[in-house]
Order: structure tokens, then C-alpha cells, then sequence
């Protein structure tokens, strides 16, 4: 168990935790000169076998910073307030802020008892008793102690022994992360950090990541509570040992997280809900600017209300613009303090760390968040699949949720969800949201072909556009490929079509083009015939020639690079491939006429025709006189994954693999 101290400079907070655990927590020369904690204090109480971690925090209100890196995690309170002094300034803030953090179990430690007399005592323990009543610590109990006396000390020992005992291990669950509170060379041994294990479990050896810097490290050795260990887990104050390249004191400090490395992806922009406290003189209204804390870090922000101004006292959703990245997680609880560092006016608890910049106060948003504001993952998921866009990447839900990949798992196969995989992307639906999806991917192919009953098919970007939901490019080609293999629809290179639509030519153009094939084939397929040059070589009409590859572009067969010009659609996905590979070979990834010349073996003339048809499709995006392959248009006449690459010897490799895709429809 974790305790935390909280109170007002001077009311014995280090005094009490000493005499408890026989530990001096005031290190620093100038903390001893002073008579404060100035930085946070480590002590341990050990019993057969057991400890309790304390955080001795500062009460000095230029501290409360400090105190605040030290406030997460904890398990339990330890309100300190002297008897002769009664509650003050600090002692207010600071159980405001362990009420924000939702903190539920403490005891008051009424100091200096002995100062006081049992008048004194009774009016101090009645207003202390008041200003607990609204928060999530009333009804703890108020307890007279002096460490001059020893007064209520054994009873105070009991006391937390006892909570020790009811606290829940929080065992292994969710992933590795440490909040750092401390970092410092130590002779001999190197970099080490301190800090609470907010979740999971490391070991010596693990690889883990500094974040948000991103800084790959690996641990060396582990103290877990105050003692050498093999592994620290969820609720444990750890020193971590690390190594690796890169990692020094000067680039490991307050406020970075230790993480497993699945959980590396720093936020800017986080959606909230804030609690702002009833004395504050004014509402929250946009763009106010405030210091954010969270964990240990401290960062500058500026506020959005998503449902208008939050008043003193009330509650609301927001949107909070960091100054710079941070490791988080939803369900995380953050305080606010203005911007001057003055007093604390609010806190609540993270929502969704990829919150958008734009339709950020929609109904639809709104009602995402009130999803995502369930505590339980699975019930979280369900409600999100409920919502548009119908959709949830579990793989970055599983990760801003800090959960295991055991977890992610559970969640995975949960009854009722269908799965896509598709490389590192793992989209799961609602399975009746799923059939639904299918059955419209169909019955939009069949509108199509009923309109268009001499095309070929459809471009498969035309049809994603079309659908609800509008899966990601990668995911959308996975569901496509299962799709082909259980014989429900046709690939062919970029189209689409249902496996009982056929576009055929009559026997006399079948003929004709069987004629022609092989002219515009072959060894001369990258300088095919104009459409005059083939009338006497097929014997046929020069208007009978140009209707029929006309007709034959439209169902795929042939593309038309130039006026009159045809190439076969094998050899338009051949020359897409030369394309590629000519980007892949240049230095800076563009693509110049005479490289690609060279390639084909052809006239310089034919070759800027083809890379200009290659422009006006998208396949690449040109600048002046170099081209650059589209991203955005990649699959365009390339041969899809599963078939057949054209007829012919390539100047090029062979198209890349499609990512790995998969399928799951838990019973």
C-alpha cells in the first residue's frame, strides 16, 4: 500500500512519517536548513514481510506542485492537521485535491496533540468533520497523535496495517507504466528512476520505453518497495535501473513515464471530464489557460468547454490543448491549477486522448464520449460500437486503455464482435453491424452493374467511399479478400465485380480481338500498334477497330494510354510495376522521364504518354518534371494480392505483399 501525506506547512507531516518508520524524509541540505519539505520524501514501514510505502509531499503552497507529483497512486490518505493550528490554506487545497484524484480511504492525523486541550480539540475535530462531509473522505477517522508523547501513534500503526490489509492487490493487470518522480545517478550502478507503479508489471531484463521522448531502455535492476526485486508490479513505489543508448539523468526527469513499449504514443490534444470547484470566482469558458497535472508531470494548457462555460462548482466535458506531448491513459485523474500556479480550480479524468480538433461539440462526438467514459473496457467497446462510425481500432483502444495484450484479447473475443485484421490494424464491429456492412457491399455492386451493364465492375476506393461503415484502406482490402475466397465477388487488379456478371463481346468482336491481342502483346507490348496500323494487319475497318477497343477498355481488357493508342490492362499493371520500382531505385524517390525510358526500352515520346496516363489516373502526382508514386493510389491497376501476375517478363519486382489480413467472429 501506497500512503500519501497532505497538509499545511509546519502541521508535522515528516515529523509523523519519521516517527512511524524511523525515516528522515527531509534530504536535501536546504530542506534541514529550512525546517520544510521542499522536494517529495520516501519511507517505508516493514512488518513480517509486508511494507507501507509513504510519500512525504510538501505543504509550503509554493510546493504544491510537488505535492502533486507525488498524489498519484496512492492508495491511502494521511490528512495531517495540527491541533493548536486547525485546518488552513494548504490543508484545504490539498484535500480538494485528494478528492479530485478520488481518493475514498484516509484517516486525519489531529498533530500536536499535545498542544492542545480537550476543548481544543473537540472544536478542531468538528470543523475538520465539516469539511470532509463533501468529499470522498467523510466519515474518516480523526485521530489525536504526538510524536512527543506518543500519543495515538500504535493506534495510528494499526490503523494502516489494518488498511493495508483491505487494500486490493491491483496484482498484474494492464500494461507496464511508471510515473517518474525522481532521477539520479548513482555511483557504480548509473541512471536511476523512482516512482509508482501506476499499472502492470516489469522485471529485470524487460525492455521498456521513456515517454514521450521515445527513448528505448532496458532494466538493469529493480527496488520495489525499498527492497532488491525480480519484479515490480501495480502499487509499488520502484526504483528502476536503466540502460540503453541515449539514456542519461539529463534526458530522464520528473513527469516522463516508463512504459511498455506498446503504449508509446504521446498526446497533445485530450478530451475530459472537469470537476471545477466551487470557489472558484468564475466560469470556465474557451481557450482559458491553465497548468495541467497529471501523474507527475506538469504541463501548460488551454481549455475548450465542449457543452458551454462550467460554472463553480458544476462539471463538464472539455478539450485540453497541451503545450507539449504526454503519456497518459484513459481513466487517468488530472488536476488543473491557473495559470500563475495560484490554487488549484479543478481536476476529473481523461475521456480519449486522440480528442479531434474539428465536429468536437457534435451530438455524435458527445455521445462517443459518454461511451468512452465507461470504466469497464468492455462495456466502453460495445457502446462505442453502438455509435458511429461503427467502428473501433481495438488495437488503439487496447493501447490508450494501458490494458495487457491478454486483455486485449478478452476483449477480441468477446460474443457478439467480429474482427478484422489487417497487418498491425485490428478493426472489430458489432457482427450485426458486420452483416449489414456485407450485405450492402453487395447489393451495392449489384446496383452498379444494373446501371452499368456493359463496365467491367467497380473501382474498389469508389465503393469504400460509399459504405457505412467507411473501414480504413487497409482493413476495407481485407474484408474484400475474404469476401473473394468464400466466392461472394470477383478482384480483378483495381475492380470489382459479383462472380455472375460478365461482360462479353459478341463471336465477331470476340474474334477480332483474339486477332489483335497478341499485335499489342508480347514482345511489343511496351510500343503496341496504333489503331491505323493494326487495319492491315487484322484486316479490319479502321471505325470497327476503334469501337471495339473502345468497348474493350470499358470492360477492362485494354487501357487507352493515347489517342488510338491501346496497351493490354496486363501490361498497363506491368508498367505501374516499372514505375514503382524506378521510385524505389532513385535516391529521393521520384521518377524521371528518361529513368523510366530506359526501362521500358522505348521512344521518349511513348514513355512521357504513358507517364501522363500514369498522372491523369493518380497512379503517380507530378511536379514540374519529376513524378512521385500516390500513396493514396496504390492498388490502381496493380495486380491484387491472391492473383495471377500478367503474362510477360517484368523490368521490375513484383508487387509488394498485402498485409496479412484475417477475420474472427467469436460465438
Amino acid at each position: 500500500m501506497i500512503v500519501g501525506t497532505a497538509g499545511h506547512i509546519d502541521h508535522g507531516k515528516t515529523a509523523l512519517v519519521r516517527t512511524l518508520t524511523g525515516v528522515e524524509t527531509d534530504r536535501l541540505k536546504e530542506e534541514k536548513a529550512r525546517g520544510i519539505t521542499i522536494e517529495l520524501g520516501f519511507a517505508y514501514l516493514a512488518e513480517a514481510g509486508h511494507s507501507i510505502g509513504f510519500v512525504d509531499v510538501p505543504g509550503h503552497e509554493r510546493f504544491v506542485h510537488t505535492m502533486l507529483a507525488g498524489a498519484s497512486g496512492i492508495d491511502f490518505a494521511l490528512l495531517v492537521v495540527a491541533a493548536d493550528d486547525g485546518p488552513m490554506p494548504q490543508t484545504l487545497e490539498h484535500l480538494a485535491i485528494l478528492d479530485l484524484l478520488g481518493l475514498r480511504r484516509g484517516v486525519v492525523a489531529l498533530s500536536k496533540a499535545d498542544l492542545a486541550d480537550p476543548a481544543r480539540r473537540d472544536a478542531v475535530t468538528a470543523e475538520i468533520r465539516a469539511l470532509l462531509a463533501p468529499t470522498g473522505l467523510a466519515g474518516a477517522e480523526i485521530l489525536p497523535v504526538s510524536t512527543v508523547t506518543g500519543e495515538g501513534l500504535d493506534r495510528l500503526r494499526d490503523m494502516l496495517w489494518q488498511a493495508a490489509a483491505d487494500t486490493a492487490s491491483r496484482g498484474e493487470a494492464g500494461a507496464f507504466r511508471l510515473a517518474v518522480d525522481r532521477s539520479f545517478i548513482l555511483a557504480g550502478t548509473g541512471t536511476m528512476v523512482t516512482g509508482t507503479v501506476l499499472s502492470g508489471a516489469v522485471a529485470v531484463g524487460d525492455t521498456v520505453v521513456v515517454s514521450p521522448a521515445g527513448l528505448p531502455a532496458r532494466i538493469r535492476s529493480i527496488h520495489a518497495q525499498n527492497q532488491p526485486a525480480e519484479r515490480g508490479v501495480a502499487g509499488q513505489r520502484c526504483a528502476l535501473n536503466l540502460t540503453g543508448e541515449g539514456i542519461s539523468r539529463d534526458v530522464v526527469s520528473r513527469g516522463d513515464m516508463i512504459l511498455d513499449p506498446a503504449l508509446h504514443a504521446p498526446t497533445t490534444r485530450i478530451d475530459a471530464r472537469l470537476r471545477l470547484l466551487d470557489n472558484e470566482p468564475k466560469p470556465v469558458g474557451n481557450l482559458l489557460t491553465a497548468r495541467l497535472h497529471h501523474a507527475s508531470v506538469e504541463v501548460g494548457v488551454r481549455l475548450v468547454p465542449l457543452e458551454g462555460a462550467i460554472p463553480p462548482g458544476g462539471q463538464g466535458r472539455i478539450q485540453l490543448m497541451l503545450e507539449r506531448p504526454i503519456a497518459a491513459a484513459v481513466g487517468d485523474r488530472f488536476i488543473l491549477r491557473d495559470a500563475s500556479a495560484q490554487r488549484t480550480i479543478g481536476g476529473g479524468r481523461f475521456l480519449d486522448l486522440r480528442g479531434p480538433a474539428r465536429k468536437r461539440r457534435t451530438t455524435e462526438r458527445l455521445e462517443q464520449l459518454d461511451a468512452a467514459a465507461q470504466t469497464e473496457p468492455a462495456e466502453a467497446l460495445r457502446r462505442l460500437l453502438a455509435l458511429p462510425p461503427f467502428h473501433v481500432e481495438l488495437s488503439d483502444f487496447v493501447r490508450d486503455r494501458a490494458l495487457s495484450a491478454a486483455e486485449g484479447e478478452a476483449l477480441a473475443a468477446l460474443p457478439g464482435l467480429t474482427g478484422i485484421e489487417a497487418g498491425d490494424l485490428h478493426v472489430v464491429m458489432a457482427q450485426d453491424r458486420w452483416q449489414a456492412f456485407q450485405a450492402s457491399l453487395l447489393a451495392e455492386l449489384a446496383r452498379f452493374h444494373e446501371e452499368n451493364p456493359d463496365l467491367q465492375g467497380t473501382g474498389r476506393e469508389r465503393l469504400r467511399m460509399l459504405l457505412q461503415p467507411r473501414l480504413p484502406v487497409p482493413v476495407f482490402r481485407a474484408v474484400l479478400e475474404e469476401e473473394a475466397r468464400a466466392g461472394r465477388l470477383v478482384l480483378e487488379g483495381a475492380f470489382l465485380r459479383l462472380p455472375g456478371h460478365e461482360v462479353r463481346l459478341g463471336p465477331e468482336d470476340e474474334d477480332l480481338f483474339a486477332r489483335i491481342a497478341p499485335l499489342i502483346g508480347g514482345s511489343h507490348r511496351f510500343r503496341p500498334p496504333r489503331v491505323r496500323d493494326l487495319v492491315p494487319m487484322v484486316g479490319a475497318e479502321e471505325a470497327q477497330i476503334r469501337r471495339l477497343m473502345k468497348l474493350c477498355t470499358r470492360l477492362g481488357r485494354v487501357d487507352q494510354i493515347a489517342h488510338d493508342h491501346f496497351f493490354l490492362r496486363a501490361t498497363t499493371a506491368e508498367m505501374v510495376e516499372i514505375a514503382h520500382d524506378v521510385a524505389a531505385r532513385s535516391s529521393d524517390g521520384t521518377i524521371t522521364a528518361a529513368a523510366f525510358r530506359n526501362r521500358m526500352d522505348n521512344g521518349r515520346k511513348v514513355a512521357i504518354q504513358i507517364l501522363d496516363f500514369l498522372d491523369r489516373h493518380g497512379v503517380t502526382l507530378r511536379r514540374g518534371d519529376l513524378r512521385r508514386i500516390n500513396p493514396h493510389r496504390n492498388d490502381l491497376f496493380r495486380a491484387y494480392a491472391g492473383e495471377v501476375p500478367p503474362a510477360g517478363s517484368m523490368n521490375g519486382p513484383a508487387s509488394p505483399p498485402e498485409p496479412e489480413s484475417r477475420m474472427t467472429s467469436p460465438p
